[in-house]
């Protein structure tokens, strides 16, 4: 498994699919497996927990960052 690809893909999901984010929201690592089909060792899912969790925070961080760069 390419966790990069896994944790774009599921961001992406987040983003675009308010149930699969309420659903991830509750509870990640029940959500991520209904998505992958499959029972994901829990290492492996935990480290695609905390990417997406990362991806998504810096993806609001850049929007604020977009906003005060056009204040200036």
């Amino acid at each position: 498994m390419d966790l990069k690809e896994k944790i774009e893909e599921i961001v992406k999901k987040v983003q675009n699919d308010d149930n699969f984010k309420d659903e991830f929201m509750k509870n990640p690592e029940k959500a991520i497996e209904n998505l992958a089909g499959i029972d994901i060792p829990d290492g492996m899912v935990d480290k695609v927990i905390d990417g997406v969790k990362a991806k998504i925070a810096g993806d609001k961080l850049s929007d604020a960052m977009d906003g005060l760069k056009k204040l200036f």
